[in-house]
């Protein structure tokens, strides 16, 4: 059989070795939990070695092999849930020294191997449920389990139970045991493990066919502290192991799928009559019969405190009897549940027999505002020592006529009346002064009123339409106000001890610090899955709680504060959203930007004033300009009307007119020329510019009339604002295609060097150190040769012009 069984792996991983190599998960989130579940492999796939929790349920995968889970030395979780696993390798797990929860439920595991459990010494919980396998194996499969507290096993296939089977368990807080189907089991096979927390049993085979059996597994199991759980009963047959159980002093018992008769119910009552049995659950009960439970009558159940029915359907209900004849039965009980089990009235005669209650819950059934009043006995106050009372999920409508009701109710203090049909709510009731719990959540309420008693201490409210809170509770330390249309959080001052705040689900844009001051004892606020606008004050608000910065705790962490504005941070969560200094301090942000334009404004002006910049456009404008105009003008030649254009300063104007003018406009003796020389035409500002003309045109006009510029240089000169204009323009008159650089002469009065002209007449510097200046003599005796020297460079154009 093992050779077969090897065989069998080998040619399998061959296959899965066709198909190709393992997979990767990389759905492992911060906590290092790695949801692989729903996703198709056929192979256990590889994911980070620091996981903690791998879940690889409703997969494929059909074998685990020895090398699958190597390094997993951290793994704590691992859970293979319903999967086609039919072979695991001997040593698949022996690297999970870790591993605290394994779940192999569900799939197709035939028989259970002692070597995977080998190495799980940490393990806490193991379910093996819902497998083909027969028995636990041939020897203990559990023996080093030391550390097990939860163990589920079992299946459709299970058969036989054996004495040492769960050998080296010693005690469990939970044992399910699932063996519909069980033919064989040695007496004691469950009794070694003590102490025994809940018990849970499948039954349904052996209660059918074999008692003694079934009888054997429950006193087993039977523990005056432990809850026994019986699932999948019909009961209807002998009662002999609640016989059992009942001399083993059980106290807590509970059917899930259940059916029973009438019959079946007082049999069972006979069984334990007597005993101490203080707790009795049905869930999901088919019960059949006639109701008639008078052999019952006598039996002593004084010690029942609490009845629970839960999904109960009565087969044939009118022909049912009354229940007043559970009297008996109903006297002794303080908790009384019935739910979902379409009840639509109690009579009051009914009420009268519950003498002891406390408790009364019969939530999702059928009452009515008519049928309440009914089961509560027109609110005569029958029910004298009720402190609970639960009809949630039925069809009242008035919660004027709930409050009537529940008024002479002396010791009521909570009342849950949730998911019913409450449009609106009156504006005065009267409610017991012992009231503290009330729920009317899931209700249709759009507004609230002084109907509410000042006494409460929790309040919920979820789940209405109210689009505003506004009512002083003094005493309120809790207030539940999710899923409504609020837009703001209720003024705090009208709680001042409250604690406890939810109001998820809102239409909240934001609070602030002063929201949550109001506040004087609020400790855990529930605010996310809010529609909040994402401002600065708000998101630097909600990251200071988040850190502690506040006496609130948001107790619903910072996942759930997510911007839905703007549109560029929406889905974003607030307390991770990092918003610039330009949307967050606007002003100062336009301040500071303003501050700064305006200083390097000031620094490129200065900048560009040193580089005289602005004078360089100012010129380059007024040349522009004036060459614009002289196009429309002549040609140049057919222009010049004067052989030179003088350009000097008001100081030096005597110099001009008594030497320069003299000099060279009047006719002069022939100095040895073979030509008389001709008298020159100089052109001055003084008396030829023409009058309302600008001064800058007047220039520009000389200056193209001219064949020459004379600078009559001199310190008057360097400081005259109108010859720094006159050179400006001789400047760019340089840089013109029409004239050289020879045309301008210079004349120094006084001894001038070339940095004493500014620099930024760079072409003019330039003159000076290149071009040979003319300097007025100090000596009388040399003054001819400066004249001759002058009117040659004078002439010298005109002849080329005529050449």
């Amino acid at each position: 059989m093992e050779l077969l069984t090897n065989l069998y792996l080998l040619l399998f991983l061959s296959f899965a070795m066709c198909r190709g190599q393992r997979s990767s998960c990389d759905r492992c989130d911060p906590r290092l939990a790695c949801n692989c579940s729903h996703a198709g492999y056929a192979l256990v796939p590889r994911v980070t070695d620091c996981a903690l929790t791998f879940d690889l349920s409703f997969n494929d995968i059909a074998v685990v092999t020895g090398g699958d889970l190597t390094g997993h030395e951290k793994l704590l979780i691992l859970i293979l849930h319903r999967n086609r696993l039919s072979e695991i390798h001997p040593s698949a797990f022996d690297s999970l020294w870790s591993l605290e929860r394994l779940d192999l439920s569900d799939n197709q595991l035939t028989a259970i191997n002692r070597r995977w459990f080998s190495k799980l010494g940490a393990l806490q919980e193991l379910n093996l449920l819902l497998n083909p396998y027969s028995c636990l194996g041939t020897r203990p499969v559990l023996q080093r389990l030391v550390r097990l507290r939860r163990l589920m096993f079992g299946g459709p296939a299970l058969e036989e139970l054996r004495r040492g089977d769960l050998s080296g368990v010693s005690q469990l807080e939970e044992l399910t045991v699932q063996a519909n189907n069980l033919r064989r089991y040695e007496s004691g096979a469950l009794a070694d493990v003590w102490p025994l927390g809940r018990v849970t049993l499948s039954l349904h085979g052996p209660f059918l066919t074999n008692i003694a059996l079934a009888s054997d597994v429950i006193g087993d199991v039977s523990y005056p502290e432990t809850p026994i759980i019986l699932k999948d009963l019909h009961l209807n047959q002998s009662v002999q192991p609640f016989r059992e159980m009942a001399s083993r002093r059980v106290r807590k018992i509970t059917f899930c799928n259940l059916s029973v008769s009438d019959k079946g119910i007082v049999d069972f009552l006979e069984a334990v009559d007597g005993e101490p049995i203080t707790s009795l659950f049905m869930d999901g009960v088919t019960l059949i019969g006639e109701g008639r439970w008078e052999k019952a009558s006598l039996t002593d159940h004084k010690n029942i405190d609490e009845f629970f029915l839960r999904n109960v359907v009565v087969l044939n209900v009118f022909q049912f009897s009354s229940l007043l004849q559970l009297g008996f039965l109903l006297q002794y009980p303080r908790k009384v549940s019935i739910i979902n089990s379409q009840v639509f009235v109690m009579p009051c005669a009914t009420t009268y027999l519950l003498l002891n209650l406390q408790y009364l819950d019969l939530s999702d059934n059928l009452l009515t505002d008519l049928t309440l009043t009914e089961t509560l006995c027109n609110g005569d106050g029958t029910l004298k020592d009720l402190r609970v009372l639960n009809v949630s999920g039925n069809a009242l409508k008035s919660l004027s006529t709930v409050s009537g009701l529940v008024t002479d109710l002396s010791k009521l203090t909570h009342l849950d009346v949730s998911r019913n049909g409450f449009i609106s709510m009156p504006g005065d009731c009267s409610w017991p002064s012992t009231l503290r719990y009330l729920n009317i959540s899931w209700a249709k309420l759009t507004t609230i009123s002084p109907c509410l008693p000042e006494t409460l201490e929790v309040l919920d409210l979820s789940n209405n339409d109210l689009k505003a809170f506004i009512l002083i509770l003094p005493s309120l330390r809790e207030l539940h106000l999710s899923g409504n249309k609020l837009l703001s959080l209720p003024p705090g001052w009208m709680f001042p001890n409250l604690q406890t705040l939810t109001i998820q689900s809102n239409t909240l844009n934001m609070f602030t610090h002063s929201d949550l001051q109001a506040y004087r004892r609020l400790q855990d606020l529930w605010a996310g899955q809010n529609k909040f606008v994402c401002s600065c004050d708000f998101v630097y608000f909600l990251q200071s709680a988040i850190k502690g910065g506040e006496d609130v705790h948001l107790s619903d962490g910072e996942d759930a504060y997510v911007c839905d504005s703007p549109l560029y941070l929406q889905g974003e969560p607030a307390g991770r959203v990092r918003l610039s200094v330009v949307v967050c301090r606007r002003v100062l942000f336009v301040s500071v930007s303003c501050v700064v334009a305006l200083i390097i404004g000031v620094l490129v002006c200065v900048l560009l004033w040193r580089l005289h910049a602005f004078w360089y456009l100012r010129m380059m404008w007024a040349w522009l300009k004036a060459k614009r105009s002289s196009r429309r003008r002549q040609p140049r030649e057919e222009l010049l009307s004067y052989d030179a254009f003088v350009s000097y300063s008001e100081r030096d104007a005597s110099w001009v007119e008594n030497f320069l003018v003299p000099e060279l406009e009047e006719p002069r003796e022939n100095d040895g020329d073979s030509l008389n020389p001709r008298p020159l035409t100089l052109c001055l500002h003084k008396r030829d510019f023409l009058p309302g003309h600008w001064i800058v045109d007047n220039i520009m006009s000389a200056m193209e009339r001219s064949r020459r510029t004379v600078f009559i240089l001199s310190e008057n000169f360097v400081q005259s604002e109108w010859c720094r204009y006159e050179l400006d323009f001789s400047h760019f008159q340089l840089f013109d295609g029409e004239t050289g650089s020879d045309a301008a002469i210079l004349i120094l009065l006084e001894p001038l060097s070339k940095d004493d002209i500014p620099k930024r007449f760079c072409k003019l510097r330039k003159l000076m150190s290149s071009t040979t200046y003319l300097e007025w003599p100090r000596e009388e005796e040399r003054s001819g040769e400066f004249w001759r020297k002058v009117r040659n460079a004078l002439r010298d154009e005109e002849e080329e012009e005529e050449g």
